[in-house]
């Protein structure tokens, strides 16, 4: 497969049409009046619509055919500069220097007639900077000087941004729930069973042109987010044609070189995808069946499913990870642009967690100042992960500024995890426990779009958009075992195997309009639009457990010590099997199946105002959205109930900014916003969660949160590439959706709840700036950092939840890195660290005279130091060798509680007690780059 995907793309290579002999013009843009250089201009030949922006030094170089042109140079706050009669000829660069005069009036609305580009550190910097909203951003140059791997990695680098699971993002201390998230101006469904989030580890940094965070409400996006709106942009229009190709290993320390158990899969594994031999045979019947031909069930049991229980061992070397880009360009005889970006990717990687501490604190027992687990377990953790991505983008620029764009990326991720766990239960008496889980899931997401952009005039454009998204999440045969112990010798108590199936289809379209009303001087613009998404979701499961011998009473036609034999090798053997031997049983629930799905319409209007030094953009937004929920009876395939969760509302928003000069302004922005239930969270689906020891419901009483958002920001840009920010915000909560959880005498049962409200407010700084004054110009410095505090609240009548931080929130987030960088060299030092976090909520005691010696307390995760080396050096045009060290403190990932009591003397004490402990490992990596 691979063999032949790589085919069709040195086809499509030659294929093109090659570029015909071309000038170029190339010259300085300087402010006239202080002899300054201007990073950033707009160089545009309206002509043949083509155009650039000019670089740190305030250089640019435009390739053009030969010929005669006018160029058009702009510049925020500068009177826009014509350049007329300007001869290329062939093989030659013709020299058109620029100096701009600042506009007496201030800076005006932005509005971008060309495509702009933003890879650039430089023109990143120069759109926060003339955005009229509150936004941070990632561009493609810094990510290459990070050699971040995914955008996961990318995305922490950006102010008040943390990330949990290694793919989840916590926004201003809010959780996935709280952000959106699109890719290339298309909504993108849900890659998680259980909670509204898109997973970032699935995108390749590879194909990431831009990556941005909007932090204050516009009527232009949508209301459903509150921490930040998520605008991953991929790679536009290439400048020439070329051929990428990279490859590269990683090694971990805790991994390769050692032992790692594994378990067999499917041929197709390396590519993320199950061949099938993990799913169910044509002989299990579709739905729940209960059979009584005892030769049926034995055919069941023998040939349904796939047998192979053996755990198998390796030494793996190293990670694998290709990719190949394919850059086309071509100009039109009618003075347009038709460009193609494709990419292809390819990884596979190896994790081991060894000895992990994994425990369940029960209530602390304060008499004998010890703690009470319930779990005390030990896991050995294996882990083969693998991901195909591709990507197809087609631009087609004609030259009367109209624009059409094809974009299209895939990616699939595929997880085959092996856990064995020992250690032991205190569930009304003390039980000594083995576990074993084999879990394979995988994870596709396919985004695509077709959009246009039509520039009437520089005063009148229009931009519409359609898209389709699909998102899957295969969860094939998940096995599980338990072992108990009876007289020092362990007994196989249950075998179960289950299957879950996620599959959500989004389709949407939207329209902008935008015009500009000059009078005079006072030039306002009026933007309006609508936004249409339908998303629809099916999620189904099957559940198989084994009896028959699974005890320690003798069975008849089994050996006497069947059932403390080893299951993998001796237990699972077709020659016990049998409807009066070991047989499998159908316990699927039908009730946790659903199926659902969501309109939401939207119309809005925004008005922006320019006036001396302010620019005010206000507006609102309607959305009505509708939500059908589709919940089924106990067993009953035809018995099902539908729920409908329906909200219409009006989101007003405003955003200020003050130019105080062309190096300082300052923003204020107030938005409304909401935060609506998700599929899962009001499905009645209950799910096992194997790392939480419990499972996971939903509630359908839960009701929508509103949010309240405001922002004050101040920024400087020093220079070009330069900018120093400093931020405060405030977000206050009318329901928050929040977890909580339901104690019985063994175990718990998650679930969701609306709190009566909370609070969450902090600080940002972010600072990107050059060492050039201190005689340093090859290097740089970033940093940012987040201060953050959170309260919810709830209701003392009505939850057993108590008042607390929000899940996921930090109290602080530390994020710097240095830099060197010269024509060949690039080096960079990073640092990381975020404060503790609750990642498990706790709850109050709802016995026992509920004083805090009764309470459950939040699980934290806790600090650690990470710190990250990167180094590329260039050898000539075409090559590029690339090392990386990561976690190189190699600090372990630490999760705690810490139990309060009152001691004899009254006084109030703390314990602390350590939950989840694990080594991740230091990481090497060594990429190798051709540019053809």
């Amino acid at each position: 497969m691979i063999k032949n995907l790589f085919v069709c793309l040195v086809f499509l290579c030659f294929t093109q049409l090659a570029a015909s002999q071309t000038g170029a013009i190339s010259g300085t843009v300087i402010e006239k009046l202080t002899g300054e250089t201007l990073p950033g201009a707009t160089v545009f030949i309206e002509a043949i619509n083509a155009g650039t922006v000019s670089d740190l030094d305030g250089n640019y170089i435009l390739n053009v055919a030969p010929g005669t042109y006018s160029l058009r140079i702009s510049f925020v706050s500068f009177n826009t500069v014509e350049l007329t009669d300007v001869t290329v000829e062939a093989g030659r660069i013709a020299t058109a220097n620029v100096a701009m005069e600042e506009a007496a009036t201030g800076i005006e609305q932005v509005v971008v007639t060309a495509a702009r580009r933003m890879n650039s550190e430089v023109s990143m910097i120069n759109a926060i900077r003339t955005s009229n909203i509150v936004l941070s951003g990632v561009s493609s140059q810094q990510i290459a000087r990070t050699q971040d791997r995914d955008a996961s990695e990318v995305i922490k680098r950006v102010p008040g941004i943390s990330i949990i699971d290694n793919r989840f993002i916590i926004a201003r201390g809010l959780s996935q729930r709280y952000n959106n998230v699109w890719i290339n101006n298309n909504a993108v469904p849900s890659s998680e069973a259980d909670s509204r989030a898109f997973s970032f580890d699935m995108i390749p940094s590879g194909q990431i042109d831009n990556l941005m965070i909007v932090k204050s409400p516009a009527p232009e996006l949508p209301a459903d987010f509150a921490g930040g709106f998520v605008k991953i942009a991929t790679k536009s229009i290439p400048d020439e044609n070329s051929i990428q190709l990279s490859y590269g290993i990683n090694i971990n320390t805790t991994t390769h070189f050692r032992k790692f158990n594994y378990t067999k899969g499917s041929p197709t594994d390396f590519l993320g995808f199950d061949n099938g031999f993990r799913d169910m045979r044509s002989v299990v019947p579709t739905f729940r069946f209960d059979v009584s031909d005892p030769d049926l069930l034995t055919d069941i049991t023998t040939n349904g499913f796939n047998n192979d229980w053996k755990v198998n061992t390796r030494r793996p070397v190293a990670d694998h990870r290709f990719s190949l880009v394919v850059n086309r360009f071509n100009r039109l005889q009618s003075g347009g642009q038709l460009g193609v970006v494709a990419a292809l990717n390819l990884s596979y990687s190896y994790l081991a967690y060894q000895d992990m501490t994994n425990v369940r604190f029960g209530r602390y027992n304060s008499r004998l100042d010890e703690p009470t687990p319930k779990y005390e377990y030990s896991d050995d953790q294996y882990a083969i992960s693998a991901r195909t991505g591709g990507m197809l983008n087609i631009i087609w620029r004609f030259a009367d500024n109209h624009r059409l764009e094809i974009r299209n990326i895939f990616n699939q991720q595929a997880r085959n995890r092996y856990t064995f766990r020992d250690g032991w239960q205190d569930a009304s008496g003390l039980y000594q426990q083995r576990r074993e889980e084999y879990l394979y899931n995988s994870r596709g997401a396919y985004t695509g779009q077709l959009s246009g952009f039509h520039a009437f005039s520089e005063a009148d454009v229009i931009d519409w958009t359609i898209g389709y998204s699909y998102a899957n999440r295969n969860q094939p045969d998940r096995r599980e075992i338990q072992y108990e112990e009876d007289f020092e010798r362990f007994y196989a108590q249950q075998i179960t195997r289950d299957f879950i199936r996620l599959d959500e289809n989004t389709l949407s379209a939207g329209a902008n309009y935008n015009r500009i009303f000059a009078f005079g001087l006072f030039a306002p613009s009026l933007k309006t639009g609508a936004y249409v998404e339908k998303r629809s979701r099916d999620y189904n499961t099957r559940f198989f457990n084994y009896v028959g011998g699974l005890d320690k009473l003798p069975v008849a036609n089994l050996p006497p010590d069947f059932s403390f034999r080893d299951v993998a090798t001796e237990i699972m053997n077709p020659e016990y099997y049998g409807a009066n031997m070991l047989h499998i049983r159908d316990d699927t629930k039908k009730s946790n199946d659903y199926q659902a799905e969501n309109l939401m319409t939207s119309a809005y209007m925004g008005l922006n105002v320019p006036l001396w030094k302010f620019n005010i953009y206000a507006g609102v937004r309607y959305e009505n959205n509708i939500m059908t929920l589709t919940n089924y009876s106990e067993l009953a395939v035809d018995r099902n109930e539908k729920m409908n969760y329906n909200s219409a509302d009006f989101f007003p928003s405003v955003n200020i900014t003050f130019n105080i000069d062309r190096k300082n302004l300052l923003r204020f922005a107030y938005g409304k916003s909401i935060n609506r239930q998700e599929f899962r969270e009001v499905a009645k689906s209950i799910y096992y969660d194997f790392d939480l020891f419990s499972e996971v419901k939903g509630n359908t009483a839960l009701q929508q949160a509103y949010i309240d958002n405001f922002d004050f920001r101040y920024e400087m840009y020093p220079s070009s590439g330069e900018m120093i920010s400093f931020a405060l915000f405030y977000k206050k909560f009318t329901r928050p959706i929040e977890w909580t959880f339901i104690e019985s005498a063994t175990d718990y049962l998650f679930t969701f709840e609306n709190a009566e409200g909370a609070e969450n407010f902090g600080v940002e700084i972010d600072l990107r700036k050059s060492l050039d004054f201190a005689g340093l110009p090859a290097l740089s410095l970033a940093f940012n950092g987040a201060l953050i505090r959170s309260e919810v609240t709830f209701s003392e009548e009505e939850s057993l939840n108590h008042n607390r931080p929000m899940q996921g929130q930090s109290p602080y987030i530390v994020n710097t890195g240095l830099f060197y960088n010269n024509e060949k060299l690039n080096i960079g030092i990073m640092y990381n660290i975020i404060g503790k976090r609750i990642v498990g909520i706790g709850r109050v005691a709802d016995s026992q005279g509920g004083t805090i010696d009764n309470d459950v307390p939040d699980m934290f995760e806790m600090p650690r130091h990470a710190l990250d080396l990167s180094m590329s050096y260039k050898f000539g045009r075409r090559f590029e060798l690339s090392a990386g060290l990561r976690n190189i403190l190699a600090a372990p990932i630490v999760y705690k509680q810490f139990p309060k009591f009152t001691d004899d003397n009254g006084k109030i004490q703390e314990r602390e007690q350590i939950t989840k402990k694990y080594k991740p490992g230091q990481n090497f990596s060594l990429t190798a780059r051709v540019n053809l």
